[in-house]
């Protein structure tokens, strides 16, 4: 599987972006598809996954309710939408495949995109 993400860039704190993650390579509904994010200076962390066939997700506590995920079967893409954006969203997002259901540890992750970057100033 080869992934693609793409839709980062410079915000202010209250706006919204939408990241996607173009998929291709294997049949994808063997795989639930991840995002991932890492902050200068700290580690990796969860933020949402879905399951490419069904459609169910699952979010980390810090983006319930701001973050949503969606995908695009025509298109084999995967969406964040990232509402009401806080400094402390500001991070390289990745996105990344696995078989190991709605997974939140990266570990379980087989395939990753290259990362794209949100900045989010106050």
């Amino acid at each position: 599987v080869q992934l693609q993400a793409s839709g980062g860039g410079l915000v202010q704190a209250g706006d919204s972006l939408r990241l996607s993650c173009a998929a291709s390579g294997r049949t994808l509904s063997r795989y639930s598809m991840g995002w991932f994010r890492q902050a200068p200076g700290k580690d990796r962390e969860f933020v949402g996954v879905i399951s490419w066939t069904f459609g169910a997700t699952k979010y980390a506590d810090s983006v319930k309710g701001r973050f949503t995920m969606s995908r695009d079967s025509a298109k084999n893409t995967v969406y964040l939408q990232m509402n009401s954006l806080k400094p402390e969203d500001t991070a390289v997002y990745y996105c990344a495949a696995t078989q190991r259901g709605l997974s939140t540890a990266d570990y379980n992750y087989e395939y990753w995109g290259q990362g794209t970057l949100v900045t989010v100033s106050s």
